[in-house]
């Protein structure tokens, strides 16, 4: 297993559209792998592939305390929703923002497991927000863009910042 790198906001690679997975193969399941270690290590609750630049529709999601409920959607597609709720939302590509979001209350997923197998599920609460947040990962979306423009160049005014810190406390 591997931590893999996680990209920061704001990151042209976010931005990727990321393409169907059509091989369900070891190097699927050691990207599986290395992103749930990666997730657990931010900590974090969800991770997408897009994330790690690696632009395929893949995510891991975990919102047990206990960090002992992985679940992992391949492909997936919201085929319905219901309701609305606001939630303060966090990233792990954009570190130390916390703002708050307006989605879908419930929604129902189909997606395909490790093996190929598609599966249907409904999330509300939490797990939904998760479920949608990861999503947007993979249309290119981070959740800052559902910000007022002053909040959002805010934001990238910040990241943009700790970005130069860190490069200037490496050399």
């Amino acid at each position: 297993m591997a931590l893999l790198t996680i990209l920061n906001y704001p990151d042209p690679r976010l931005h990727t559209v990321a393409k169907p997975v059509t091989a369900f193969n070891a190097d699927l399941k050691r990207l599986i792998e290395d992103m749930r270690e990666t997730m657990y290590a931010a900590p974090g609750i969800g991770l997408a592939a897009t994330q790690v630049n690696q632009h395929i529709q893949l995510i891991v999601i975990d919102t047990s305390k206990e960090q002992n409920s992985l679940q992992v959607f391949i492909n997936p597609k919201i085929i319905a929703k219901s309701g609305t709720q606001d939630y303060e939302e966090g990233c792990l590509s954009v570190p130390g923002i916390y703002e708050t979001v307006t989605r879908a209350e419930k929604v129902t997923v189909q997606a395909q497991d490790i093996h190929g197998k598609l599966f249907t599920l409904e999330a509300e609460g939490l797990f939904a927000v998760c479920i949608q947040h990861e999503m947007d990962h993979l249309l290119g979306k981070v959740f800052v863009e559902y910000l007022s423009p002053l909040k959002r160049n805010r934001i990238k005014t910040k990241m943009l910042k700790h970005v130069r810190e860190i490069s200037r406390n490496t050399y």
